[in-house]
């Protein structure tokens, strides 16, 4: 196979911004940011959500407010109508 038909593997570490935590990891993901690692460079790929943060995988419970959107569909609804 020729060797530039394969994306290069990378040093990554990805950030999730929710709990600060860092996963190192290798990745062809590349970051403009870069950061020292135990003596490695890392690209610094930054996460709004990981497993770390997910509310599946943290058991967290969200509250939606279904009441509310319930009310909005149904005004936008008669709004449609009424143009007919």
């Amino acid at each position: 196979m020729k060797p530039e038909g394969h994306p290069s593997l990378n040093d990554v570490c990805f950030l999730d911004i929710g709990t600060g935590r860092r996963f190192l990891t290798k990745s062809t993901m590349k970051s403009p940011r870069k950061e020292t690692i135990d003596g490695q460079e890392h690209f610094v790929i930054v996460r709004d959500v990981t497993m770390d943060s997910h509310p599946a995988y943290t058991g967290e419970k969200r509250i939606v407010d279904t009441a509310g959107r319930v009310e909005k569909f149904t005004t936008k609804f008669k709004r449609v109508t009424a143009k007919k």
